[in-house]
């Protein structure tokens, strides 16, 4: 449910959450992006509010891939389709990630800039190369730095949320499995999939 002054609402979906959000702020950008860009946007919100879209498997925990093994993986698949779909996701994480975290990013020498030229050069080659939606790579390569702005806006709350202190508690969680951390996690929004390491 979303809460505001006077009311509260309750959403029929969190796409739909999200995409209102993001309607309600692309007000502000001139020209306004595509309904079907916003669409992509509420869908990639959605989508990466789940840890088990979010993480990947590896070793037998849930991690995230640095982006540019993401992108030598699709320099090396061995289709189009896997090539797109990898590009897909490191375009989605680029964008993520240089929405919610530049500040933890930045601190490992990571900069926005980096997830700008990765996030770009992935939505570039599926506007010119994927099976649908050319469209709206388009406008995410053309308008990046406006979606990441655009992003961390309809994804922050009225009290502003410490990205990097959700990541802390999510790997408090998977390391303990201290139930505290996973209700707080899940009063945040966070879906937690399977158990933690710690159970």
């Amino acid at each position: 449910m979303a809460i505001s002054d006077t009311s509260i609402r309750t959403e029929t979906s969190l796409p739909d959450y999200f995409r209102r959000r993001l309607m309600r702020h692309a007000e502000r950008l001139r020209p306004p992006p595509h309904e079907d860009t916003l669409w992509y946007l509420g869908e990639l919100l959605h989508r990466f509010g789940r840890s088990e879209h979010f993480f990947e498997v590896h070793e037998g925990r849930l991690a995230q891939r640095p982006l540019a093994s993401l992108y030598g993986d699709a320099q090396a698949a061995a289709s189009q389709r896997e090539r797109c779909l990898l590009l897909q996701r490191l375009g989605d994480l680029a964008l993520f990630f240089g929405a919610f975290f530049p500040h933890r990013y930045a601190r490992w020498g990571i900069h926005r800039d980096y997830f700008i030229g990765m996030g770009c050069a992935a939505y570039d080659y599926l506007s010119e190369s994927a099976a649908t939606h050319r469209h709206i790579y388009r406008e995410l390569t053309g308008g990046f730095v406006h979606m990441l702005e655009l992003m961390a806006a309809a994804g922050s709350r009225r009290h502003a949320i410490d990205h990097d202190e959700i990541l802390r508690l999510y790997t408090h969680w998977m390391t303990t499995g201290d139930p505290h951390a996973e209700q707080q996690l899940r009063a945040l929004g966070v879906t937690l999939i399977g158990p933690a390491s710690g159970h």
